[in-house]
């Protein structure tokens, strides 16, 4: 953990797929979200757990 903040496993990156695109993802360390650049959406981390629903997905410009 780093600044009281739970870190993500980046292996598990790997393994995850965009639920809208069924394209891979990129980790966005400093906003704690996995972007989808096919789908325009980033996903939030929450305490270290990928939160892979659209409904909670930020929308991306």
């Amino acid at each position: 953990m780093t600044d009281g903040e739970t870190t993500f496993d980046r292996r598990m990156l790997e393994a995850l797929i965009c639920p809208r695109s069924q394209t891979g993802l990129r980790y966005d360390a400093e906003k704690q979200e996995l972007v989808s650049d096919a789908a325009h959406l980033a996903f939030p981390i929450r305490n270290g757990i990928p939160v892979m629903l659209i409904d909670e997905a930020r929308k991306l410009d």
